[in-house]
């Protein structure tokens, strides 16, 4: 007992520090191309009201309550969320929105509390649009553990390929697209 206990203590302080050691920032961003124009596609990303055609995180809980607040689309949009344990709480708000790129801040309240923001990019490719979702955010020491498990890119970016693949089917279907 007397050689066990002082080897777990060394243990967790390891296991604390190699935590502690892992990175401070994390991205997750995928992309793909859309066959419309960026006019076409960004009234979907612009308006929150729009996101429940095809966004995964909307699917996730069909009773979510949602809440929106300023004006329809565009910089000062805002929508809130509160959902069942997998679809949790927060709010988004665009702070930039051009033809090119759509940023929005996003709160998370539960089952976490983290402040991320989310990139829209749009860049021509061809006769389409290239689309890039991208988030970034601050990693606290519970996201650093739970990254030792499973990373933020896997369980976030396969949600971004499964909007980004609706988006195309809406945005490619749309009139003038």
């Amino acid at each position: 007992m007397r050689t066990v206990l002082p080897i777990a203590l060394l243990v967790v302080v390891a296991l604390v520090l190699f935590v502690q050691m892992r990175p401070d920032r994390f991205h997750v961003e995928r992309s793909t191309t859309i066959n419309a124009s960026g006019t076409a596609i960004v009234p979907h990303i612009n308006d929150f009201h729009r996101w429940t055609a095809w966004s995964p995180f909307e699917k996730t809980d069909p009773q979510m309550q949602r809440f929106y607040d300023g004006p329809p689309s565009g910089v000062g949009a805002a929508y809130r969320w509160v959902g069942n344990e997998k679809i949790g709480e927060g709010s988004m708000k665009i702070t930039e929105s051009t033809p090119s790129k759509v940023g929005i801040d996003l709160e998370f309240v539960k089952p976490f509390k983290a402040s991320n923001v989310a990139t829209f990019t749009l860049v021509p490719a061809g006769s389409g649009t290239r689309v890039t979702w991208a988030m970034d955010g601050q990693n606290n020491f519970v996201s650093k553990a739970v990254g030792l498990f499973m990373s933020m890119d896997g369980m976030i970016g396969t949600e971004f390929e499964k909007g980004l693949a609706s988006l195309k089917g809406i945005a490619e279907g749309a009139p003038g697209a």
